[in-house]
């Protein structure tokens, strides 16, 4: 059987590029050229690279050696094209997120906008995917990703929130209850796909607190832990992170 998220994915490259959330894409790369230096050396890996928005608009700017990984084919696909339309060489392979190839690869990890963590299932699955994201970095490697903010449902409905992101989008939230004992948002979601057909998703997200995200990272290596606000197309490190944020952004270093 399978996973919200797969269902969600599958036949929806072409859907997902017209989302709002994937309108930041400049400005979020503007912040990830900002914090390798600009040196277009640098080996990157994105987890959960979707269509491979963020790849494309850095080997535009220069970096050569991009490997972006994702579990649908169709978002591959859609990538691989996009990439080829630009004549750009970028690197995309299937892989499961929980469970990677690389060991000690990369300069920089770059996870933006809930690419799998933090899907899944279990918190110990989500954990995973962090722990195969410090296996990929080398030697003082440093990792981005933004993920749900913990604080934000304490003050806010996350279904208002979803409903006002999605008035220019294609997914819509129908239904929405957050778990103070787990901090798992669960909701209804109805999506069309490239094909046209509707789907209900029945899909549960996990919510992390900074504490949390900082321990977590800590157990893995990382020595230094960096956590902001996320705003959408304007990461910056100036975003102290508040109780009005979405998302929050992440920078850890080994």
């Amino acid at each position: 059987m399978k996973q919200w998220y797969e269902e969600l994915f599958e036949n929806y490259g072409l859907k997902y590029d017209q989302e709002c959330f994937t309108r930041g894409t400049a400005g979020e790369c503007d912040f990830i050229e900002q914090e390798v230096a600009c040196d277009k050396q640098v080996s990157i890996l994105d987890i959960g690279c979707g269509t491979g928005r963020h790849l494309i608009e850095l080997a535009e700017r220069g970096y050569k050696n991009l490997t972006g990984i994702d579990l649908s084919d169709s978002q591959l696909v859609r990538a691989r094209e996009k990439a080829k339309d630009k004549q750009l060489e970028i690197c995309f392979q299937k892989h499961d997120a929980r469970s990677l190839p690389f060991r000690e690869e990369f300069d920089l990890v770059i996870m933006i906008c809930e690419g799998a963590f933090p899907l899944m299932e279990t918190d110990e699955m989500n954990f995973r995917i962090l722990q195969q994201a410090a296996n990929a970095l080398k030697s003082k490697g440093k990792f981005i990703f933004t993920t749900l903010n913990g604080l934000f449902p304490l003050f806010h409905s996350v279904k208002d929130f979803l409903d006002a992101a999605s008035a220019e989008g294609n997914a819509t939230c129908e239904v929405s209850s957050f778990d103070l004992m787990t901090f798992r948002d669960h909701s209804i979601t109805i999506a069309e796909d490239d094909l046209g057909v509707k789907k209900e998703l029945h899909c549960s997200e996990r919510y992390y607190v900074p504490s949390e995200i900082t321990w977590l990272l800590k157990s893995l290596g990382f020595n230094e832990v960096d956590i902001y606000g996320a705003k959408l197309g304007a990461f910056g490190r100036g975003d102290k992170l508040t109780t009005e944020d979405f998302e929050m952004l992440v920078i850890a270093t080994l």
